[in-house]
């Protein structure tokens, strides 16, 4: 009994080596998505007619800079979900954070020289390199992070991403009018070469490559993973299991609808609110940030309160999940269709209900998110590339389908079109998810070998004397 207590009881010390990986990689989260959506606010100093070297670019050619970032940002999702479980999510996640950063620091010099041509070349690029980000981090959390404490710190990395672009919209405005819009592009480059250094020293792959961990706390994680005594190999990835897998197949399909509402917000909300409300959010960088402030701080009662219920098990691991993931996307479902009825002149309503709409989506974070790794630990960057790579398609669709359905934009019912649609693809995906989703782990987690029968029972029988 002694003995397989101290497996499984927690360090003593309220922080350890894990935190500071999670620390790491929310920061990584916060650089990335401060890189992704930098162009956005910069771009309008940079054609800004007022300032003496502005670029005379019309809205066609700025529309193709701010798309080109997702041209490259598909391609390697799927590969780098194989590459992540391959080489270790260590290597890939250092190499977008480090092609990001010197991208970001040659950015200015490129547009001088090079013109809106080199400008997309250098996105697509960091598009390309960011294909990387979420499989490698769903990797990694799958090695560092204990079942027990899986949904508030999964959900404190990932809330790095709303930190990011937050913190980006803000002080976009003020770094441009300070010292000129390269430096933008300049702070952002010399921050993340900052955290490539101190993740190249403080990271670690794994518990068992971490030259910092106590044996203590490497024992805790790796018995909560079932990691004890066995090395972390690649297993060949089951491809028809995967397709086959209707669990899987609600995955993609909520992931889908998350980003059709997400990114039909992020696009064409500022149109909304100007051409509807008639207020300029653009203008005001605390406005734009407001919603994904709302975001980042409602994501940390969320994820404590979804490792609680787990603690005090209310709700099994599948249930929990998926109430998480309908307060993510029915919530704002509903905040979408009376956002839709705000009159015009209303701005404070408008404001409230968009910061509702964008907030109550935290709860993906601790709904679909981590579902890859509850149902198939082995291959979750894998399963997150793909489904990932789906929701990214749907990310490029769901504003040119917004853009066809507004003829007028100053039409409040074509709008209301718009939001409708959006509410109505929240609410049915999400409810596939809830009808066929599961967070059990799946059979094609560990790939059968019959040949191997033997050799597997006489290595299960050492990690049982181990």
């Amino acid at each position: 009994m002694g003995a397989e207590d101290d497996v499984i009881k927690k360090p003593k010390s309220v922080l350890g080596i894990r935190h500071l990986q999670v620390f790491l990689l929310f920061l990584a989260l916060v650089q990335a998505f401060a890189m992704r959506v930098n162009m956005s606010m910069a771009i309008v100093a940079m054609t800004d007619k007022a300032q003496e070297n502005h670029f005379d670019w019309n809205m066609q050619v700025q529309s193709v800079i701010l798309s080109s970032f997702f041209w490259g940002y598909i391609i390697l999702q799927i590969p780098s979900g194989e590459m992540a479980a391959k080489f270790g999510g260590m290597v890939l996640i250092t190499i977008c954070i480090g092609v990001n950063s010197a991208v970001s620091l040659l950015i200015p010099i490129g547009s001088y020289y090079g013109g809106w041509k080199v400008i997309c070349a250098c996105r697509v690029l960091q598009g390309l390199s960011q294909g990387l980000l979420f499989p490698s981090m769903h990797n990694l959390i799958g090695k560092w992070v204990p079942l027990e404490e899986k949904s508030r710190l999964s959900t404190i990395i990932y809330a790095g991403a709303q930190l990011g672009t937050a913190l980006q919209l803000v002080v976009s405005g003020f770094i441009a009018e300070a010292w000129g819009w390269p430096a933008i592009f300049y702070a952002n480059g010399g921050l993340g070469v900052l955290w490539v250094v101190a993740y190249v020293f403080l990271g670690a792959d794994s518990p068992r490559q971490s030259r910092m961990i106590s044996d203590e706390e490497r024992l805790y994680i790796q018995s909560s993973l079932g990691h004890v005594g066995t090395e972390h190999k690649k297993l060949p990835t089951p491809w028809k299991a995967i397709f086959t897998s209707l669990p899987f197949i609600s995955l993609i399909v909520t992931h889908c609808g998350q980003n059709w509402g997400f990114w039909t917000l992020m696009t064409e909300m500022p149109s909304y609110m100007k051409q509807v409300l008639g207020v300029d959010i653009k203008a005001n960088g605390m406005m734009s940030a407001l919603p994904y402030l709302a975001m980042y701080m409602l994501s940390f009662p969320i994820g404590f309160m979804s490792d609680y219920i787990l603690k005090k098990k209310w709700l099994s691991v599948t249930a929990n999940r998926k109430l998480s993931n309908s307060l993510g996307q029915w919530g704002p479902a509903l905040a979408l269709i009376g956002l839709s009825y705000v009159p015009a002149g209303h701005v404070a309503l408008a404001v409230a209900l968009l910061t509702a709409v964008v907030g109550l989506n935290a709860g993906h974070y601790t709904g679909f998110m981590i579902v890859h790794i509850d149902m198939a630990p082995n291959f979750a960057g894998t399963l997150m590339g793909i489904t990932n790579c789906f929701a990214n398609c749907v990310s490029i669709v769901a504003p040119l389908a917004a853009g066809a359905m507004l003829t007028d934009e100053t039409d409040p019912h074509q709008w209301r079109t718009v939001f409708y649609v959006s509410s109505a693809i929240y609410f049915s995906f999400n409810l596939f998810f809830v009808i066929f989703g599961s967070c059990e782990k799946q059979p094609w987690n560990e790939v059968p070998q019959d040949k191997d029968e033997e050799k597997n029972s006489h290595v299960e029988k050492k990690i049982s004397a181990f």
